[in-house]
């Protein structure tokens, strides 16, 4: 777990950075204003909807200098949104789950009185992370909270979060950004051309991360790129079993890139914090800290890896769905217009059914793997060998 700044920056105000949102802006506005605040606050929404960066925003709005709040410019707001601020503490986790241990600290932080004139406010991000302990813990602090503390929590839906959490907290629901609406947060935000953000958006499936990302970075894009070329080429066991091969192996090597320089970073500064460089020597207590840093480093890249995988499952039913459209002669583009080739194929030779039982079949292996811990080159072997379309061969 760690603590650290968000993702959204300031334009204008806190609540640029929420693309679709206007009327959780609106809730939220008057919430900082004082109009049906409360103590807790629950923000729901699937992923890339921006849970986070709301709950962020909101949290500058309540630290904010001026009126009306959340003016994105004063000292508190940009302390806020930079990760600074004294009464405002952000909670991830690398891991996949957050225990009671910390969840024991944040209900003793959440008990201290703020060190400014506003709120002490707690965010966990990944709430439906939480252990059913660390869930019982919360509660108390939930149900007795102290004066000046607010609670906000963010998890992809209200069935994540126990009820007797959810019942105690003020829901704030966001849903999916269109493409439209994510297109132009490209263009206006970060300057993106704009037929570069049209195929971001179309592609991200309205996951701003997903967006920028795929916006920012030619390998992003070549890696979906990849991806999104498996159906068509799954004509023959072999071709599946390859095809298995080359994601697990695509999916390692991102998670690892992604942690690599991380875990390094760590592993120094654990040396220089136990004086290790300075004195050559490794002290008694320097052993077990190095042992838990490194469980720590193996839970995050197993979840780094989940991650990555997960996203390129969702890149593939994106693809099928695609394929039923068309058979279905629906209007509008296609989240994969660029390879509508592919994607006409698949509905000319298979049907509507097949296809939807192919999503099945990869939605099957998702559960397998974030649910029952499969590992993913055996889950993912099973998922190819239920695609496998010999007919796109004719």
């Amino acid at each position: 777990m760690t603590a650290g700044p968000g993702t959204a920056t300031a334009a204008h105000t806190v609540w640029d950075g929420l693309v679709g949102q206007a009327k959780v802006i609106e809730v939220l506005r008057a919430a900082a204003d004082g109009h049906g605040m409360s103590h807790a606050f629950l923000f729901t929404g699937p992923p890339g909807s921006g849970r986070s960066n709301a709950a962020i925003a909101f949290a500058a709005a309540l630290q904010c200098e001026q009126q009306p709040p959340g003016c994105g410019i004063c000292h508190a707001c940009h302390t806020v949104l930079h990760g600074s601020h004294a009464d405002v503490v952000v909670v991830r986790t690398e891991g996949l789950s957050i225990g009671i241990k910390q969840v024991r600290e944040l209900v003793r932080r959440s008990a201290l009185a703020p060190v400014g004139r506003r709120w002490q406010v707690v965010i966990v991000e990944d709430a439906d992370r939480l252990t059913e302990q660390a869930f019982n813990a919360l509660l108390k602090a939930i149900e007795e909270p102290a004066e000046r503390t607010v609670w906000m929590l963010c998890a992809p839906t209200v069935e994540d979060v126990l009820p007797t959490i959810r019942s105690r907290c003020r829901l704030v629901s966001l849903t999916t950004p269109t493409a439209d609406d994510v297109a132009a947060f490209l263009v206006r935000r970060d300057g993106v051309d704009t037929a570069l953000a049209s195929y971001a958006a179309r592609a991200s499936q309205g996951h701003i991360g997903r967006a920028r990302a795929l916006a920012r970075d030619e390998e992003t894009r070549n890696r979906r790129r990849a991806v999104v070329a498996i159906p068509v080429s799954l004509t023959s066991l072999g071709r599946c079993m390859q095809a298995a091969s080359q994601l697990t192996q695509v999916t390692k090597e991102e998670a690892e890139a992604i942690t690599t320089d991380l875990d390094a970073r760590e592993k120094a500064e654990l040396d220089t914090a136990y004086g290790v460089v300075e004195r050559g020597r490794r002290p008694r207590e320097y052993a077990p800290a190095l042992r838990d840093l490194e469980q720590e480093q193996k839970r995050r890249a197993k979840r780094r890896q989940l991650d990555v995988v997960d996203r390129s499952l969702m890149d593939l039913i994106s693809v099928y769905r695609d394929a039923i459209a068309v058979a279905a002669g629906a209007a509008g583009p296609l989240v994969n217009e660029e390879i509508r080739g592919d994607v006409e194929l698949l509905a000319r030779v298979s049907t509507p059914e097949a296809n939807l039982r192919r999503t099945s079949a990869i939605f099957e292996a998702r559960e397998q793997m974030l649910e029952f811990n499969v590992q993913p080159a055996l889950a993912l072997e099973a998922m190819m060998l239920a695609l496998v379309a010999p007919e796109v061969r004719g």
